[in-house]
């Protein structure tokens, strides 16, 4: 492990821009809604002397969830940074939402982190998404720890969920995940539940008391001893277990007394090498207390167990099209190399863009080539531009504290950076680079919308561009098929926060109407038309006459025009007239308003007249011989099929197959995926899906993820396709 700085219990400051990598330390503290993660970071700046005892940064503010929208909600929504100073270690906590809906941010903050931190509540547990998470961090070597909160809830047991997160998270080595303390508890009160007032180090044999609510060392009692030995024993063999030194097994085997000294710089590189989790406890602190009890332990760990910035490796670069660079080093002075991982708006500040430094030093006022990968699919653009650094800050509550410089390791805010979005580069603008960018989850819940008012529809282009530059987890689609707006985004929640976001920060109030999915229309047989279009009132008259055959194509063939007239009843000039007449017919349909699609149409015969005939008279009778020919025939509806893959542990395989079933959905195979998990892939009606993304995490309990991709057309059932005309027809 790389040189560490390290850290004195109870050392406190304001947070600063770093002035080397080593003194860094970016940590993500992941969890389900409700965890606690929030109360947690306000602990960590309370214990640190960067919030006063009511929780307010120096303009009176909330530290964290300030944003109106948290407010109103009741949740965290957004990645929100807050910097702390301990013993001269900068740490940098990155806050995200617990909630499945913000997903988006949650990874924003784990490709800005170096470690994370996972917050379990002791009185719900370890959920199926946190596993999930917990298990794309072991797949990259991320370090990870626990912190286990809500001990003062009924029937929480800390010992029990411990074991638990041993079991669920630690895979084949559940010595992997062990507790460093172990929780005291004082008297129990009216309701049998016993408070917890300390923690007893299993390594140190040090208790360490919070009951009058200031953290007081000191030696164990008695009766205390007995209660950890069983739980040293074993946080002992893991630890020796992940030693580099393979003596030491063999020594503590034999009887030798492991120096704890030795125990802990062991403990310090297994936690920061990624393949040892301890386990802590964590409390807000009592009113009028400045220290949560675990919250000193908890900054010791980070301090001296997380890796530092230089010690995890970069995203790869390449140069913008494509041509690969040498690795990264987390060097000030390297060139430089920054990524934005947040983009957002400040009513007073403009645009804000959160970027971390990986390589270099970012300065205010440089000029910097912005790089990205582009989303064109979700309504983002490449960047291949150059743009000039605004102030640098750090955030705090809702102050900017401004900074001088950043350097490698380190995150800041860039005020009005006009161009660049979440997931851009930024670099030397004489030697741009690229990184590779992060696995964004797609959006899969469709909602349709309409500006309120004129004057909303005035403003709802710019508002809906800026809304998707924030958040590239949403998609913007202008649907040509059946002209609606569209945003695409991960869930309901997801949905009322990007529309009161348009509503409160860009002036937009839009409406939500039903989504409808691009349906088409075909023939189901061969059918004959003739179109007559002739008006002679005196003057230039019109005169035009064409008969038609139209027989059905294959699926995917489009509209297939065939000239079969002979003698020259329809002049040769105006043979493409009649051709674009019928082809403009089709795309505004035959008889639900739907494009018509895969037919063969057959100009066979007609008439013209020397001076009267036109090229609009043959368009409009090509149109009104595709009318005739389709009141005469069955014309089928035809539905978008997607198809659909479907991951889930193997508990819910038969729900989810069951499911699918009764969305008319064809399940055509499954496979296993690892881990207890299967794919399913079925070919599903897409109008059948539109609110999968929801019901899925129902039915799953937030464990299952699913993609879809459009197939093919094909004929909607006749009893669901007269439903849907009814529908329309009635205007519901």
């Amino acid at each position: 492990m790389g040189e560490k700085t390290r850290t004195h219990p109870g050392a406190a400051g304001r947070a600063t821009s770093a002035g080397r990598p080593t003194s860094l330390r970016n940590v993500v503290l992941v969890g389900h809604s409700g965890a606690g993660k929030t109360t947690l970071v306000e602990a960590l700046a309370l214990a640190t002397g960067a919030v006063n005892r009511a929780g307010r940064v120096e303009d009176g503010s909330c530290l964290s969830d300030y944003d109106e929208i948290e407010h109103r909600q009741q949740r965290s929504v957004q990645l929100s940074l807050v910097p702390v100073d301990y013993g001269g270690i900068k740490i940098n906590v990155l806050d995200t939402p617990g909630y499945a809906d913000f997903v988006g941010e949650l990874r924003a903050g784990l490709r800005a982190a170096d470690a994370a931190l996972f917050v379990v509540s002791a009185a719900d547990g370890v959920d199926g998404a946190t596993r999930m998470v917990w298990d794309e961090c072991a797949a990259v070597g991320m370090p990870r720890a626990l912190v286990i909160t809500h001990l003062e809830a009924a029937r929480a047991d800390f010992d029990q969920m411990t074991r638990l997160c041993g079991a669920t998270l630690g895979g084949d080595d559940p010595d992997a995940v062990l507790p460093l303390y172990l929780p005291l508890y004082g008297t129990a009160g009216a309701d049998g539940h016993a408070p917890v007032h300390g923690l007893i180090g299993l390594l140190t044999q040090r208790v360490f008391d919070y009951s009058s609510g200031e953290r007081v060392e000191r030696a164990p009692e008695a009766d205390e001893l007995p209660l950890i030995e069983e739980a040293r024993n074993r946080l002992i063999e893991g630890i020796i277990a992940e030693s580099e030194d393979e003596s030491l097994m063999d020594r503590y085997l034999a009887g030798e007394d492991i120096d704890v000294k030795t125990l802990i710089g062991d403990l310090e590189t297994a936690v920061a090498r990624g393949t040892f989790h301890p386990v802590l406890a964590a409390a807000p602190a009592a009113e009028g207390a400045r220290q949560g009890l675990g919250t000193i332990e908890l900054l010791d760990l980070i301090a001296r167990g997380f890796p530092t910035p230089a010690e995890r490796e970069a995203p790869a670069v390449t140069t913008p099209d494509g041509k690969p660079r040498p690795a990264l080093t987390c060097d000030p002075a390297g060139p430089l190399v920054a990524e934005v991982v947040k983009t957002s708006s400040d009513p007073y500040v403009g645009r804000l863009s959160l970027v971390r430094v990986f390589s270099g030093t970012l300065r205010p006022d440089e000029t910097v080539h912005v790089s990205g990968h582009g989303l064109e699919d979700r309504g983002h653009e490449d960047h291949d531009v150059d743009e000039r650094i605004g102030a640098l800050s750090a955030p705090f509550g809702k102050t900017q504290r401004s900074l001088s410089h950043a350097i490698a390791g380190d995150l800041a805010c860039v005020a009005k950076l006009t161009r660049a979005e979440t997931g851009d580069t930024l670099s030397d603008k004489d030697a741009p680079l690229l990184m590779e960018p992060w696995t964004m989850p797609d959006p899969l819940l469709p909602v349709a919308i309409q500006a309120h008012s004129k004057a909303d529809e005035d403003k709802l282009s710019q508002g809906l561009s800026r809304l998707v530059a924030e958040d590239p987890t949403m998609r913007l689609e202008h649907n040509q098929g059946t002209h609606q707006v569209v945003l695409w985004c991960l869930g309901e929640a997801h949905v009322d926060v990007a529309l009161e976001r348009l509503r409160s920060r860009y002036g937009v109030q839009v409406d939500t109407v039903p989504y409808k999915v691009s349906l088409r229309e075909t023939f189901g047989g061969k059918a004959a038309g003739r179109g007559r279009h002739v008006k002679q009132s005196g003057g230039h008259g019109q005169y035009a006459i064409c008969e038609i055959e139209v027989e059905p194509l294959p699926g995917g063939s489009g509209i297939e025009f065939v000239d079969k007239v002979v003698g020259g009843a329809v002049p040769r000039q105006f043979i493409p007239s009649v051709e674009k007449g019928v082809r403009a017919q089709a795309a505004r349909g035959v008889a639900a308003g739907y494009p018509l699609v895969d037919v063969r149409v057959t100009l066979l015969d007609g008439k013209a007249h020397s001076v009267d005939s036109s090229d609009a008279a043959f368009q409009t009778a090509g149109s009104l011989a595709l009318r005739e020919a389709a009141a005469d025939a069955r014309i089928h509806l035809l539905e978008p099929v997607a198809e659909v893959t479907v991951l889930v542990p193997d508990d819910f395989v038969g729900a989810v197959m069951s499911d699918l079933s009764g969305r008319r959905g064809r399940v055509v195979g499954t496979d296993q995926a690892g881990h207890g998990r299967t794919l399913v892939r079925a070919e599903v009606p897409e109008i059948e899906i539109s609110r999968y993304a929801v019901d899925l995490r129902s039915l799953s309990h937030g464990t299952g993820r699913f993609h879809r991709s459009y197939t093919r057309h094909e004929p909607m059932p006749p009893q669901l396709a007269s439903k849907l005309r009814e529908q329309e027809e009635n205007g519901s």
